[in-house]
């Protein structure tokens, strides 16, 4: 059972902005393109059974009334082409470990059936539109053992095609230079796209938390066509 999520505002500033830092190589308003988000590794553990309930809500699992363990997070963001038009109809999936550092996974999971939380979708999509904005309720990410710096997947495909496949991770973590794969996105300038400010939700009677993390796509199914 599907359930809708308010959808947040967006202004045109978080359109230049992706995590909080600059996208444009060089001054001046669209002077260049946007800096393409750097592909990070998918990992093992991208769900080999998907969930029945595959919405945008991970924190409850179709009818159920308990919650998932972890503190709630709003994952916010757009997907952008490097021109910074926002892409409609794109399909973004994230997954994720859960709070007690389980994946939705038999290779992760099976050995840790005591460990793991059932309440805990694990995994969601969500379909952009006309604004390219994509929104997802899920929990805060934890560290997971081999990897230090807490994280989310992310996939985005269109039209069939895989166009990305990234991370996003906690900007300022101390940990974070520890993490092979944060390591992999390349220099510092680069390693600012893969990172969102986790910021505590005002007024929140229950600790909640929001991110925002825009996407910018490197090439379009359209560059492909006009390629070939």
């Amino acid at each position: 059972m599907s359930r809708s999520i308010p959808s947040p505002p967006y202004s045109r500033r978080s359109m230049l902005l992706a995590g909080g830092t600059a996208l444009f190589t060089t001054r001046g308003l669209f002077a260049e393109e946007l800096m393409a988000t750097p592909r990070l590794t998918e990992g093992p553990f991208y769900p080999d059974h998907l969930p029945l309930d595959r919405d945008n809500d991970l924190i409850v699992i179709g009818d159920s009334t308990t919650p998932a363990v972890g503190e709630i997070t709003h994952l916010t963001g757009r997907i952008l082409t490097k021109a910074g038009s926002p892409v409609r109809n794109a399909s973004i999936e994230i997954w994720q470990c859960d709070a007690n550092a389980v994946y939705l996974h038999s290779r992760d999971s099976n050995g840790k059936k005591q460990q793991q939380d059932p309440n805990f979708q694990g995994y969601g999509k969500f379909e952009t539109a006309a604004d390219g904005g994509y929104r997802f309720r899920t929990i805060k990410p934890v560290p997971y053992p081999g990897r230090p710096a807490p994280h989310i997947h992310i996939k985005v495909s269109q039209n069939g095609h895989e166009l990305l496949t990234t991370q996003c991770m906690m900007r300022g973590y101390e940990k974070n230079s520890r993490d092979g794969v944060f390591r992999a996105a390349g220099d510092k300038a680069r390693q600012e796209l893969v990172m969102a400010d986790f910021k505590p939700v005002p007024d929140s009677k229950i600790g909640e938390w929001s991110a925002n993390f825009d996407i910018v796509l490197g090439r379009t199914p359209d560059d492909r066509q006009m390629k070939q």
